[in-house]
């Protein structure tokens, strides 16, 4: 009996080291109340403002404005848009987040850091 409900306790804990270890690439917190420029798996795109978002990447967009697409060419942005105010965007369906107002670069986090 004293094995019930602590069963597994060194497998939790370390779990939760590799559950710190783990870290997201991307920090969106730095662009909470921000514009940014969101583009869909399918082709759509989107701009507002980041009001939310967790680590699934769910989105949360004030104020979201739609670029409408050619309905020809289903990748091809027009200069129609649609306004659609606050929306959940999915994360499954994310494929490039980026500021409105310009970029910024970072360190290529997948190269290994070189001592010497």
């Amino acid at each position: 009996m004293a094995s019930v409900g602590g069963g597994g306790g060194g497998a939790g804990k370390m779990a939760d080291k590799e559950k710190k270890k783990k870290e997201s690439i991307l920090d969106l917190s730095k662009y909470i109340d921000k514009t940014i420029r969101v583009k869909f798996q399918g082709g759509r795109e989107a701009s507002g403002v980041l009001k939310g978002f967790d680590p699934l990447l769910n989105l949360v967009l004030d104020g979201t404005i739609e670029y409408m697409r050619d309905p020809d060419d289903q990748y091809k942005l027009t200069e129609d848009t649609r306004q659609l105010g606050l929306v959940v965007c999915r994360g499954t369906s994310v494929v490039l987040i980026c500021p409105q107002d310009g970029m910024e670069a970072i360190p290529n986090p997948f190269i290994q850091q070189q001592d010497g």
